[in-house]
């Protein structure tokens, strides 16, 4: 099972445009920088070097990671985003068409500039990938952050039980997920909790402790964040997604 083309509509490309560089809806943060700031929070003395924002989509967590590390590799397995994250990068501005209602639009452009992030560009690069099977050199990272990710993998335990050898000792997991399992993503087999297992409820967290704790010990409790996708004028996604934080264990 390949990942879905849900996200290689120009539509959908327009709403998470605005999701990360647009405004805020309904009082929330933004969340692509929200994940940003927690992670930087997180790392609490470790070394800025090279962090990794995999499932990056727009771009705009890698870009906020990149105001306190070295370098930032964004990685999405759609190439329309990926565009647009370069789009970004190299003319530090995107256009797009934001729907309104039926076939009406309303046109915008979002800068750097006036995000403050105009001096990251240099320090970031986005790639086309699956998590599920990266490159190699994609390794000796500080800091993996996985945004609204796993529950839109085709293979999430792959990952998760794979990732560890991209991260350096000591360094940081983060996964934030709203823990929404369709099998339209990820067939049923796969889904890491959300189901009945030897007579009890096996959470999405209880998967992820089982797959991670080989390689990982959590670091503090999980933390709820919220999240607002505009679809129209007069519709939104109201989501909430689950952060946790993990620290790789060495060998």
């Amino acid at each position: 099972m390949q990942p879905s083309g849900f996200y290689e509509n120009d539509t959908t490309l327009a709403q998470y445009s605005e999701f990360h560089f647009g405004e805020r809806w309904h009082g929330e943060p933004n969340f692509p920088k929200e994940l940003a700031d927690v992670a930087i929070d997180a790392m609490d003395g470790r070394t800025f070097g090279r962090a990794l924002d995999i499932g990056c989509a727009c771009g705009r967590t890698s870009f906020e990671l990149a105001r306190r590390f070295d370098h930032v590799d964004g990685i999405d397995f759609s190439a329309t985003f990926i565009r647009k994250c370069e789009e970004m990068a190299e003319h530090k501005r995107v256009r797009y068409a934001r729907p309104e209602e039926g076939e009406l639009v309303s046109y915008h452009e979002r800068t750097l500039a006036a995000l403050d992030l105009e001096q990251t560009a240099g320090k970031v690069a986005f790639h086309q990938g699956d998590a599920c099977d990266l490159d190699p050199r994609f390794a000796g990272y500080d800091l993996v952050l996985a945004g609204n990710l796993i529950d839109r993998l085709y293979q999430p335990s792959k990952f998760l039980t794979t990732i560890h050898e991209r991260i350096n000792d000591d360094g940081l997991l983060v996964i934030a997920s709203p823990y929404t399992w369709l099998e339209e993503y990820t067939p049923r087999a796969e889904w890491v909790g959300g189901f009945m297992k030897d007579g009890e409820e096996y959470s999405t967290l209880d998967g992820l402790r089982d797959m991670l704790e080989p390689h990982f010990r959590q670091m503090g409790e999980p933390r709820s964040l919220p999240f607002v996708i505009r679809e129209t004028r007069n519709k939104f996604q109201h989501s909430f997604s689950e952060l946790t934080v993990w620290q790789k264990t060495p060998a």
